[in-house]
């Protein structure tokens, strides 16, 4: 009799405890196209990038493991295109797939806004044909008016339950200091608008099999006590024009991924759950003795890398320090304009320190034939110290027309030179791939 009592127990033990793994599965994925691209790994590659062509070229590396798509079910990995829209202080970083030659469809977009104090609200708002409506991750401010959590998201914090989640809160000032958003808001930021389309991509990346959704995630489940203490699910949009200037401005969608999706074609990606401890082996190979995110960007890097690097480079840029060297204020002074058209007028500027010299004024009369000579006007500098004498006035006779007629222009040449004077001063995984996808 106690036996036929216990087997109902059983039976009722058995359904709770299927039913709970089940819900622990939904937690897990969200079983659409956006489980193969985690946001919480590209929020904190956006956060380590230097610009916004490194970050495109970081999230397509296969050895980074986090672009994990196939949008057009060809058994390759899409190439994921960053280009940035800017509409004043606003950037609107959008990530998007081009699915067919005519087609491209948005993955996510990162909204940067910053306010006049200097202040930087950044979020990562997946597209709801990948993730669903309102799938929107940022970093965990230390503010009041986001705690509350989205009621319709539930976390995945039973991924490593032996360990505990470090919540570390931060700033818009510390964001501020990204070395990426640092610079997409320097003066001299040329707008970034990735060059790749359909059929042209870079010489450096090779597409690579997908792989199934339970190696991707036995892979990255690792990072996720990481990623909960430095990123968290929001549940609104922190820009007020992401409706009007985005979602129905800018926003691109494919009409290819909405027919995948709604014949269930992504769901294939879920059928080989025994793939999940090949991905958390490949981490622990990667990682052999163990991975400690203080050692990563974290243990309060927010402060401390951001800002040594994004400080250095504003300082070092060119604009700033060449007027510091007083450059311009130099070449100036040295005044070669001047210089050069003194210098080309009659090469008044050997007249001009001859005079300065007494050597006309000792020797007069040995000069006469000298300035008759025909000299040219360079010569007739030396007449000129003769007015000086008070001898040409006493004897006239003796100097006849030509020394008074020669005296005279001398001295208009002499005057003529003092202003003269004056202006002269791999390895591919083929167990984990989705090549052995059911038809």
């Amino acid at each position: 009799m106690k036996t036929l009592k216990l087997i109902p127990f059983l039976i009722l033990l058995m359904f709770l405890g299927y039913a709970v793994k089940a819900q622990d599965n939904t937690k897990e994925k969200l079983n659409l196209p956006g489980d193969n691209l985690n946001l919480y790994a590209v929020m904190d590659l956006f956060r380590e990038s230097e610009t916004l062509e490194a970050f495109e070229k970081n999230l397509n590396a296969e050895d980074s493991k986090i672009n994990n798509l196939d949008l057009n079910n060809d058994d390759k990995i899409d190439y994921i295109r960053v280009a940035d829209n800017v509409d004043g202080d606003v950037h609107t970083i959008i990530l998007q797939v081009a699915v067919t030659e005519k087609e491209n469809q948005d993955v996510a977009v990162f909204t940067v806004q910053k306010d006049n104090m200097g202040q930087v609200q950044v979020q990562l708002i997946g597209d709801e044909e990948l993730y669903g409506k309102d799938y929107i991750i940022e970093p965990n401010y230390a503010d009041t008016a986001s705690e509350t959590p989205n009621p319709g998201f539930a976390g995945n914090n039973n991924t490593t339950p032996k360990e505990t989640v470090v919540v570390t809160k931060t700033t818009y000032v510390e964001v501020a200091s990204w070395p990426v958003v640092t610079y997409i808001y320097v003066p001299t930021y040329r707008v970034w608008r990735s060059p790749w389309y359909w059929g042209y991509y870079p010489s450096y990346w090779n597409p690579w099999r997908p792989y199934y959704w339970d190696y991707y995630y036995g892979y990255h489940s690792h990072y996720y006590n990481y990623y909960y203490g430095y990123y968290r699910h929001s549940y609104y949009n922190r820009y007020p024009h992401y409706n009007d200037r985005y979602y129905h401005g800018h926003r691109s969608y494919s009409n290819t991924v909405y027919q995948h999706r709604q014949s269930g074609i992504y769901k294939s990606t879920y059928s080989r759950p025994d793939t999940r401890s090949q991905g958390s082996a490949d981490f622990n190979k990667k990682y052999p003795d163990g991975y400690r995110p203080a050692a990563r960007p974290a243990s309060n890097t927010n402060s401390i890398r951001p800002t040594a690097k994004p400080s250095t480079r504003p300082a070092t840029t060119k604009p700033s320090t060449r007027p510091a060297v007083n450059k311009p204020s130099t070449r100036p002074t040295t005044t070669t304009p001047a210089t050069k058209a003194g210098a080309t007028r009659p090469a008044t500027t050997k007249p001009s320190t001859r005079p300065a010299v007494s050597k006309p004024s000792a020797r007069p009369a040995t000069t006469t034939p000298a300035t008759k000579a025909g000299t040219t006007r360079p010569a007739t500098t030396k007449p000129s110290a003769r007015p000086a004498v008070s001898k040409p006035s006493a004897r006239p006779a003796t100097t006849t027309a030509t020394p008074k007629a020669t005296a005279r222009p001398a001295t208009r040449s002499a005057t003529k030179s003092t202003p003269a004077r004056s202006s002269s001063g791999t390895q591919k995984s083929s167990t984990n791939s989705r090549s052995e996808k059911p038809k």
